[in-house]
C-alpha cells in the first residue's frame, strides 16, 4: 500500500497480499498485533476507495448527469466483489483470533471492535461460491439494463389544469391525492398500472428468477429469505408472525375507515384512484398555501437546528427537483462514511440526498418538507457515526434497514405533529395556519393510520410470496394476479400505489427489504412515546438531537435494532405503540393535538440552539449549482427561494417570512 497526498492508504498502488498479513508467528504478540492493525487499516482504506467510486457513479447515473452506465456496472461489481470476498472473511476471522489472544487494553479492544465490525460486514455479504459471484455479476448487469431502459419510460397523466404531461412517480402520487377531478386522478392511477406492465415486460421476472438462483447458491430457500436473514437477522416465519399479529390487531380500524369513506362519499370513494383524495385530498390542497415548496429548505434547517441536530462538518449535496431522466424516488446515500482514522483524525461524511418535487404542483410543498425531514434524518444518522472504521457507517448490511429507517421516519413524522405545524405553517405572506385546519387534517388522516401502516405491510407479504413462486409460475399474468390478491387481502381494496410500480422492488439493495419500513414505523412510535414521557413535547425540543446522537447514531451498526431501542427507551422492540396509535379514534388524537398546541403557545423555548447545522451544503439541480452554504445557511435559503420563484409560477416571499432565519447565524 502507498500513501496518497491526503495521507490515506491508497488501494491504487502495490498492495500486500492477504497472506502476508498472516506471517507473524503465533507466539510473537507484538508482531501479530501489528499485522492485525495493518490488515485493519488496509480494509478501512481499500473499502473507502471502492465504496466512493461506486457511490459517485451511482449518484451521477441516477441523477442523469452521466450516461456512464458501464462504468457504474464495473464499480458496482468491484464493490460487490470486495464485500463478498471469502478470502477477506477468512483473514478477518484469523486476525480476530490473534487479537483476542492479546492482553486486554484500549488499543487491543479498539482493534477487536473494528475487526468485529468487518466480520459482520463480510458475513452479511459473503458470496462463497464461484457460481454465486458469477450470478451476482449477471444480476448487476441485468439491473443496470433495466434501469437504463426505465429512465427513458415516460408515464403521462392529466394534471391539475386538465393537460396531459409526463409525470414522475411523486407527481402521480400527488395528483391522485389532491386533484379534484376523478378522471384526472384515474389517469395517474392508470399510469401506475402502465408502469407495472412495463416492468413485467422488461426483465423484472427474469431478475426475480436470477435472484432466487443466487440465494440458493448461498444455501437459502429463496431471495426474500436470504435478504431478511442478512438484513434484519429474522426468519420469514418470524416476520410473518409479526405481520399477521399487527394486521389482526388493526383489522377493525382499517374496516371502519373504508366503511366511513363509503358512507360519507359513496361506494366509489374507496376506488384506488379516489381513496386518498376523499380521505384527505381537499385538506391537503388547503394546507398547500401554508406549506409552500420554496420555504421547505429554510424550515427544515430551522427545525433541525432547534432540535439540536448537528452534522459534524459533513458535506451534503441536495438535488430536490424533478427533471427528465432523474431517478423517480427520494433516497440518501453517503459516498464517504464518517469515522475516526487510525491516528484519531475525524473524517466527516459526504452525503447526497434527493427528492422529486414539482414546485408548481398542489401538494408539492408538504411532500417536499416530508422528504427533507426523511432523507435529512438519514443524513444526520450517517454523519454522526463515531466508530473507528467506515464499515459501521454505511447503509448496506449489516446495517439493518429497520435501524436506518427508524432515524429518517422519526424525523419525517415531526412535520405532521400539530405543534410543529402551528410553529412552522404559514403562507409566504406570513399568515399563520389556522388551528382548525390542523385539526381537520388530523380528523381526516387519523382514520387512515391503520390503512397506511398496512400499505407498508402489503409489500413484504407480496415479495415473500413472489420469491416462493417456481420459475415456471413467474409469468406476468400470475404475478399481477398475486399483486392484486395481496393488496385486497391486506388493505381491503386494490392499492392506490400498485405494488409493481414501487421502485424498491427493482434494485437488489432495496428489493425484499421493504418490511424494514414497517419495523421502523413500530420503533418510531416507541421512540416518540419515550420522548413524550420524558419531555412532554417533540417539535423544537433541543434535547432530542443529542439523545438521538448518543443512543441511535454514534454506535452505527455496531449495535442491532433492539439494543439501540433499549439504550434510549429501556425497552426492547415492540409493535404495541404503533398498534395503539392506529386504533386511536380521531377524537382522541384531536384532543391530544389541541393540548399540544396550547402547550406550545405557552411554552418558553430555549434561546441557545446551534447557529447552523455544522455542514457544508450544496443545493443542485443536476449539474447546476443553485445555492450553497459558503456565505451561511440563511443566504443559501434566500438564493434557493429566488431560484424557485424565477423558474416556477410561485408567489414571491414576503419579508415577514424572513424572520424565521434571523437567528440562524450568530444566535
Amino acid at each position: 500500500m502507498r500513501r496518497d497526498h491526503s495521507g490515506r492508504l491508497s488501494a491504487a498502488g502495490p498492495q500486500r497480499s492477504l497472506a502476508t498479513y498472516a506471517s507473524a508467528s503465533d507466539d510473537d504478540t507484538i508482531v501479530a498485533m501489528q499485522s492485525a492493525r495493518e490488515y485493519f487499516d488496509f480494509l478501512n482504506h481499500a473499502y473507502l476507495s471502492v465504496h466512493k467510486t461506486k457511490e459517485d457513479l451511482f449518484w451521477a447515473t441516477y441523477m442523469a448527469t452521466s450516461d456512464d452506465q458501464e462504468g457504474f456496472v464495473r464499480a458496482e461489481s468491484a464493490y460487490k466483489e470486495f464485500i463478498g470476498d471469502p478470502a477477506k472473511l477468512a483473514q478477518t476471522r484469523e486476525e480476530i483470533t490473534v487479537v483476542r489472544a492479546a492482553p486486554p487494553g484500549p488499543e487491543r479492544d479498539a482493534l477487536l471492535h473494528g475487526l468485529t465490525g468487518w466480520l459482520a460486514l463480510f458475513e452479511a455479504n459473503i458470496i462463497d461460491s464461484n457460481d454465486g459471484r458469477s450470478l451476482m455479476r449477471d444480476i448487476v448487469d441485468a439491473e443496470a439494463t433495466l434501469f437504463e431502459q426505465k429512465r427513458a419510460h415516460e408515464p403521462r397523466h392529466l394534471n391539475d389544469q386538465g393537460e396531459w404531461e409526463v409525470a414522475s412517480l411523486p407527481m402521480l402520487a400527488t395528483n391522485i391525492s389532491t386533484n379534484r377531478v376523478e378522471e384526472r386522478r384515474r389517469s395517474s392511477f392508470d399510469a401506475f398500472r402502465e408502469i407495472e406492465r412495463w416492468v413485467l415486460d422488461h426483465g423484472f421476472l427474469d431478475l426475480v428468477a436470477m435472484r432466487n438462483r443466487f440465494a440458493r447458491t448461498l444455501g437459502f430457500d429463496n431471495y426474500f429469505e436470504m435478504k431478511l436473514r442478512k438484513n434484519e437477522r429474522m426468519t420469514t416465519d418470524a416476520l410473518m408472525r409479526l405481520l399477521d399479529d399487527f394486521i389482526r390487531h388493526t383489522d377493525a380500524a382499517n374496516a371502519r375507515a373504508l366503511a366511513d369513506l363509503r358512507a360519507r362519499h359513496g361506494n366509489d370513494a374507496a376506488a384506488p384512484w379516489n381513496l386518498r383524495f376523499h380521505a384527505s385530498g381537499d385538506v391537503v390542497r388547503r394546507l398547500d398555501a401554508y406549506m409552500p415548496f420554496g420555504l421547505a429548505l429554510r424550515r427544515w434547517i430551522n427545525s433541525f437546528r432547534r432540535l439540536g441536530i448537528q452534522f459534524r462538518g459533513a458535506t451534503m449535496q441536495l438535488d430536490l427537483l424533478e427533471r427528465p431522466g432523474k431517478h423517480q424516488n427520494g433516497f440518501c446515500h453517503g459516498p464517504v462514511p464518517s469515522w475516526f482514522t487510525e491516528d484519531g483524525r475525524w473524517v466527516p461524511a459526504a452525503i447526497n440526498f434527493t427528492s422529486e418535487a414539482k414546485p408548481d404542483q398542489v401538494g408539492s410543498g408538504l411532500r417536499a418538507i416530508n422528504t427533507l425531514f426523511h432523507e435529512g434524518g438519514h443524513a444526520a444518522h450517517f454523519a454522526n457515526v463515531t466508530q473507528n472504521s467506515p464499515c459501521f457507517s454505511q447503509e448496506y448490511p449489516p446495517t439493518s434497514m429497520a435501524y436506518a429507517e427508524t432515524q429518517s421516519m422519526f424525523c419525517d413524522q415531526l412535520v405532521t405533529d400539530a405543534d410543529w405545524m402551528m410553529r412552522y405553517g404559514a403562507t409566504p405572506a406570513g399568515e399563520a395556519i389556522p388551528p382548525a385546519l390542523i385539526l381537520e387534517r388530523i380528523a381526516s388522516s387519523q382514520p387512515m393510520r391503520a390503512f397506511d401502516a398496512r400499505s407498508i405491510a402489503v409489500v413484504p407479504y407480496f415479495e415473500s410470496a413472489l420469491y416462493q413462486l417456481a420459475d415456471d409460475d413467474l409469468t406476468a399474468q400470475r404475478v399481477l394476479a398475486l399483486a392484486r390478491e395481496t393488496e385486497v387481502r391486506v388493505l381491503g381494496i386494490e392499492s392506490p400505489r400498485p405494488l409493481l410500480a414501487i421502485p424498491h422492488l427493482l434494485n437488489q439493495e432495496s428489493a425484499a427489504s421493504y418490511q424494514g419500513y414497517l419495523l421502523a414505523y413500530m420503533a418510531v412510535s416507541q421512540t416518540r412515546a419515550h420522548f413524550l414521557r420524558e419531555f412532554g413535547y417533540l417539535a423544537d425540543n433541543p434535547a432530542i438531537g443529542p439523545a438521538l446522537t448518543e443512543h441511535y447514531w454514534e454506535p452505527g451498526n455496531s449495535v442491532d435494532h433492539d439494543r439501540m431501542l433499549r439504550s434510549l427507551t429501556g425497552d426492547g422492540f415492540s409493535a404495541r405503540h404503533l398498534a395503539e396509535e392506529c386504533n386511536a379514534s380521531a377524537e382522541e388524537v384531536c384532543a391530544r393535538a389541541e393540548a399540544s398546541m396550547r402547550d406550545a403557545a405557552a411554552r418558553t423555548y430555549p434561546d441557545k440552539v446551534p447557529a447552523s447545522l455544522d455542514a457544508h451544503i450544496r443545493i443542485v439541480h443536476g449539474s447546476e449549482l443553485i445555492a450553497d452554504s459558503s456565505a451561511g445557511e440563511a443566504a443559501m435559503c434566500d438564493r434557493f427561494e429566488g431560484w424557485v420563484r424565477a423558474h416556477y409560477a410561485t408567489a414571491p416571499l414576503h419579508d415577514s417570512t424572513m424572520k424565521e432565519m434571523k437567528d440562524i447565524e450568530g444566535a
